[in-house]
């Protein structure tokens, strides 16, 4: 038996093989877990979830088309979890988007308007929208986590904007924690992971110049992988970090610690 087992939650942005949230997938169902899970509208997407969620022994995968962008979206994939299973035990948002355009070094300031606010409402209002629409469903004493990084809170060249809409989710994080935790007992926490070599993340300008930089900084001289993001995900959502909420936990080698 896993520190999981009998635990039932729902995860988003199972996109690729290389996704964290693909990673966090792997750890829930070592732990015992049992996961629903949403994928982009579209046949397309739904196949490519499903493919991977099936090759880690996931028969028939409980499977719901989810735009964030689209507050219809959001009520139908809670509303479907509530009607056929009642309350679940955990929420995974692994959702982040940026116009890789802007993703540049020299290409902050002269972001556009609409790019700034499409990149808050997917990576930040989303998860506050999700941790809305989930509490109804949401066990007493359940949990929700999300991912963050380094460059919401310093400037990380070629991160741009995307730093600004991770620092908006840390603090959304803090007021869901803050409220879903008075109103229901759920805890909300996120993972900080270090740089990781996803499909999202090449379309970081300088991306490969950060990953050379961690090991020569970091007090473990080495880059992350999505396995560990995974098993402090697991954690989070677990019992185990029941006195656990509103934190951002760093997975990064130490990285975050050092002045130099």
């Amino acid at each position: 038996m896993g520190f999981m087992t009998g635990k039932r939650g729902l995860v988003t942005g199972v996109l690729h093989e290389t996704s964290i949230a693909t990673s966090i997938t792997q750890s829930l169902l070592r732990e015992g877990a049992e996961c629903l899970f949403t994928h982009m509208p579209g046949e397309k997407m739904e196949r490519r979830t499903r493919k991977i969620v099936e090759g880690f022994g996931v028969s028939n995968p409980w499977l719901q088309p989810m735009d964030v962008a689209s507050d219809a979206d959001i009520s139908a994939c809670f509303e479907r979890v509530g009607k056929e299973f009642g309350q679940i035990d955990f929420v995974v948002h692994c959702i982040a988007f940026a116009d890789k355009d802007w993703l540049r070094l020299g290409k902050f300031a002269a972001t556009p308007r609409a790019v700034f606010a499409n990149a808050m409402d997917i990576s930040a209002f989303s998860y506050m929208a999700m941790g809305n629409a989930a509490l109804p469903v949401l066990k007493d004493g359940a949990a929700m986590i999300g991912l963050s990084y380094y460059g919401s809170e310093k400037a990380v060249p070629g991160y741009n904007v995307m730093g600004v809409a991770k620092a908006a989710l840390e603090a959304t994080n803090r007021y869901l924690a803050m409220e879903l935790g008075r109103v229901k007992n759920v805890r909300c926490n996120l993972v900080s992971a270090g740089p990781i070599k996803t499909l999202s993340a090449g379309a970081v300008g300088g991306f490969d110049q950060i990953l050379e930089r961690i090991p020569q900084v970091a007090p473990l001289p080495r880059n992350i992988t999505a396995a560990e993001v995974g098993d402090c995900a697991a954690f989070l959502l677990s019992d185990l970090s029941r006195g656990m909420t509103g934190q951002v936990l760093y997975v990064d080698s130490g990285y975050s610690i050092m002045g130099l």
